[in-house]
């Protein structure tokens, strides 16, 4: 279940028109899958009520950068990351194990 509407994710795109509604949807999915496994559990589940907002966000931020960036490779472009975003939020939010799997 995603936990970021179209209308939220077209919000902070900053896109009123309905053309790109089918991309946006499939990159909201993807972006919730790609947060998923880097954090180790499903968003829904690990917060049957309420997700916390910087999920929220994190899951727009890489919505957004998905829709704006749809090629593996940029070309004559300086990119950074911006710092405490997306990252910060996995690192915070993360499920971690050390138990041996032998």
């Amino acid at each position: 279940m995603a936990i970021v509407t179209l209308a939220d994710a077209k919000a902070h795109l900053g896109i009123t028109d309905t053309t790109d509604d089918a991309l946006i949807t499939a990159k909201i999915d993807a972006s919730q899958a790609w947060l998923e496994q880097m954090l180790g559990y499903v968003i829904a589940t690990e917060f049957p009520d309420t997700v916390p907002a910087d999920l929220v966000e994190a899951v727009k931020q890489v919505t957004a950068h998905f829709y704006e960036n749809r090629e593996s490779t940029v070309a004559g472009l300086s990119i950074l990351s911006v710092p405490m975003q997306v990252e910060d939020t996995i690192r915070n939010r993360r499920h971690y194990s050390w138990a041996d799997n032998a």
